[in-house]
C-alpha cells in the first residue's frame, strides 16, 4: 500500500505510527514544509515543499487565521501534484489537517482515502469559551461568527474526509454529530517502558543542586507557561506552598512564548507577568527554592518526572496534554485540575487527586495533605502507572489501534471532492 503523510511539523503525531507502517512493507512518503531537502528517516521518504505567499497587511482579522491555512494548502497541493508527476498515486492519506495544508489533496487524488487527525473543534459554548472569567472574549456578541470563520478549515476538510481520528473523548465530542460516525477514540499512546519511575534519578536544577527521590518536590510542566493550562492558578498559590512547605523545592518546565489563548500585553511573557505578581510576596530564601527550568531535553523533562514528589498539573477544558499520561507513566502522585479532559483519564483518589481549577486554596491544603501522606502518594502512583499501561501503552494498545485503523481507511469507499 501507498500511504502519504500531511504534518507540517513533520512526524508531529506520527512520530510512531509512520516508521511502522514502513516496517509493516508500505511505501510510506511524508509531505512536509519543516524540512528543506528530501531525505529517508526510519524507512520514511520525507519530501520537502516551500510556502508561497504571504498575508495579506490589513485584511479583516477573522480572515487572517484562514488565509494563512489557504496558502499552506496551496503550497501543499502544488508539491502534491509535484509528486503526482513523478507517478505517486496514494491508496491513503493521513493527515493533521489543522494548519489547513490537506485541504486541496482530494483535487490531486480523488481515489485516495482521506483519514484525518481530529485534534478540535472550535465552539463557542462553555466550557470552551470564556471558561476563565479573568480573560473574558473582547467582542462576545461576535464570538459565534468569528468561530464559525475559524472553523472554515473544519468545515472543508469534513466534506473529504473519509476517516478521523481523535486522541480522547473530549476531543471528538467537540467535532459536530454529521463527523462522529467517521470519528475513531485512539490516543497517540505512551511508551511505558522508556517513562518508568527510577529510584535513583537525579535531577540538576542549577550549578551546584541537583534534586532526588529524597527531596521534597513539586513539579510543574507546560510547553509554554500560561493560563490555559493553569499557570496563574498555580503562581498565585506559590507563596502559600512555600511558606507550608519549607523544604520543598518547585520546579517548573515550560517556554516563553503564547501556545494557547490571548498573548499577553505587549513586550511582557505570562511567566513574567506572573512572577511579578507573587514575588514580593515570597522571601528571598523561599525564592531560592523555585527553579524555572525553560524548556528542557526529553532526558532533562523525564528526570524531572521522576524526582517528583507531587505532579501538579492544570489545564482548561481543552487538549488534553501528554506530559499527563507520562506523568502517570512514571508513577508520580499527580494533582489536577477536575476539568473535563483530566476527569477522562484520572479518577479522585484512584490515579490521582482533583482540585476545582480556580480554588487555589484548596490546590494548597491539597498538595499539602498529599505531600505529609507518603502512603496515599505510592498508591495513587502505582495506579496511575498500572491505568497507564492498560489504556494508553504505546506498543500494546495505541499503535495497533492506529494500525488497525489505517486498515479500516483503506478499505473505504473514498469520498469525492465537492464543488
Amino acid at each position: 500500500m501507498k500511504i502519504l503523510l500531511i504534518h507540517q511539523n513533520f512526524p508531529g503525531q506520527y512520530k510512531h505510527l509512520a516508521p511502522a507502517l514502513a516496517a509493516r512493507g508500505h511505501q510510506v512518503v511524508a509531505l512536509t514544509c519543516k524540512v528543506k531537502e528530501a531525505q529517508t528517516w526510519k524507512g520514511v521518504r520525507i519530501i520537502p515543499y516551500a510556502v508561497k505567499g504571504s498575508s495579506t497587511k490589513g485584511i479583516h482579522p477573522w480572515l487572517s487565521d484562514f488565509e494563512t491555512k489557504l496558502l499552506r494548502a496551496t503550497s501543499c497541493y502544488r508539491g502534491a501534484m509535484a509528486l503526482k508527476a513523478q507517478g505517486f498515486e496514494p491508496d491513503v492519506i493521513c493527515a493533521h489537517h489543522g494548519w489547513g495544508e490537506s485541504m486541496f489533496l482530494k483535487d490531486v487524488w480523488p481515489k485516495a482515502r482521506l483519514g484525518l487527525y481530529c485534534e478540535l473543534y472550535h465552539l463557542t459554548s462553555q466550557p470552551f469559551m470564556n471558561f476563565d472569567p479573568e480573560f473574558p472574549s473582547k467582542n462576545p456578541d461576535a464570538d459565534g461568527l468569528r468561530i464559525r470563520m475559524k472553523n472554515l478549515n473544519n468545515r472543508l476538510h469534513e466534506e473529504v474526509m473519509d476517516a478521523g481520528l481523535s486522541p480522547t473523548r473530549f476531543q471528538a465530542s467537540s467535532f459536530p454529530a454529521e463527523w462522529q460516525d467517521r470519528i475513531t477514540v485512539a490516543h497517540d499512546g505512551v511508551d511505558t517502558d522508556l517513562v518508568v519511575p527510577n529510584p535513583q534519578a537525579r535531577l540538576l536544577v542549577r550549578e551546584g543542586l541537583s534534586l532526588g527521590r529524597d527531596d521534597e518536590v513539586i513539579t510543574f510542566i507546560n510547553r509554554n507557561l500560561e493560563p490555559y493550562r493553569g499557570y496563574h492558578i498555580f503562581m498565585r498559590a506559590l507563596p502559600d506552598i512555600l511558606k507550608r512547605r519549607p523544604n520543598a523545592h518547585v520546579v517548573l518546565i515550560g517556554g516563553d512564548e503564547v501556545s494557547y489563548g490571548s498573548k499577553p500585553p505587549e513586550g511582557k511573557s505570562w511567566k513574567q507577568i506572573f512572577i511579578d505578581e507573587v514575588r514580593e510576596r515570597i522571601p528571598d530564601p523561599d525564592w531560592n527554592r523555585v527553579h524555572f527550568l525553560g524548556r528542557v531535553p526529553y532526558y532533562v523533562y523525564l528526570s524531572m518526572l521522576q524526582v517528583s514528589t507531587v505532579h501538579v498539573y492544570l489545564t482548561y477544558p481543552f487538549v488534553l496534554s501528554w506530559s499527563l499520561l507520562e506523568a502517570m507513566s512514571a508513577e508520580c502522585a499527580i494533582l489536577a485540575s477536575g476539568t473535563e479532559p483530566v476527569r477522562e483519564v484520572l479518577t479522585e483518589d484512584e490515579t490521582g487527586r482533583m482540585v476545582d481549577f480556580f480554588d487555589k486554596d484548596t490546590l494548597v491544603d491539597r498538595l499539602c495533605a498529599l505531600l505529609d501522606d507518603p502512603d496515599a502518594r505510592a498508591r495513587l502512583g502505582r495506579n496511575a502507572r498500572a491505568y497507564v499501561r492498560q489504556r494508553y501503552d504505546l506498543k500494546t494498545v495505541c499503535l495497533p489501534r492506529h494500525l488497525s485503523w489505517v486498515d479500516r481507511l483503506a478499505a473505504l469507499e473514498p469520498r469525492p471532492a465537492r464543488d
